[in-house]
């Protein structure tokens, strides 16, 4: 039973790709090619279509929790120009890693924009009011294994820990929170 949940929760990284070589399908960012990315609800639409194993990319925030997103920056797919518009940096850039937790919840996730507003991705999902949040790593964990659970399968967690030595530079070792979660998670689910 260990070995299972051990295969829910690998980590995805350059030293452990030969773990990883047996496996077909990866759902890249959920079903990211229907609902916006790195959702619960790509995730749970992704898991329904069976792939070996659903992506998490994940990124700090500034109360140093795990959560997923693909980049670092928040401005291509939420609404933060919006919600909080004095709190890019000099770049014009708004961080994850600069907003708690409780102030991400406030956003709303989209599909990815570039710098004009305009869909990058014209054919995927375009609506305004579905509700996306952004969702921690534990949201994602607990998610795909219930559903693994009540559906008697064993689809893993491709977690890919993005951009770790700039995290470093921000004073945040970000390898060391997600694998130390990763560990509480798998000895919470083995009990």
């Amino acid at each position: 039973m260990m070995l299972a949940w051990v295969r829910t929760l690998i980590i995805a990284c350059s030293l452990y790709a030969p773990v990883c070589a047996g496996f077909e399908i990866i759902a890249h960012r959920g079903a990211s090619g229907y609902l916006p990315e790195h959702t619960l609800a790509a995730a749970t639409l992704a898991h329904s279509q069976g792939p070996d194993f659903i992506e998490q990319d994940v990124v700090m925030t500034k109360d140093h929790i795990p959560v997923v997103l693909h980049d670092v920056q928040l401005q291509d797919v939420t609404n933060v120009e919006q919600v909080f518009p004095d709190r890019h940096r000099a770049d014009q850039h708004f961080y994850a890693i600069d907003f708690t937790l409780a102030e991400l919840r406030q956003l709303s996730i989209h599909e990815r924009h570039n710098s004009q507003g305009e869909a990058v991705f014209s054919q995927r999902y375009q609506g305004d009011s579905g509700g996306f949040r952004i969702a921690t790593l534990v949201e994602h964990i607990e998610l795909i294994t219930q559903l693994n659970r009540q559906f008697a399968v064993n689809i893993g967690l491709y977690v890919e820990i993005k951009a770790p030595a700039w995290h470093r530079r921000q004073g945040v070792d970000i390898s060391d929170a997600v694998i130390t979660l990763i560990q509480h998670q798998v000895a919470r689910i083995c009990q």
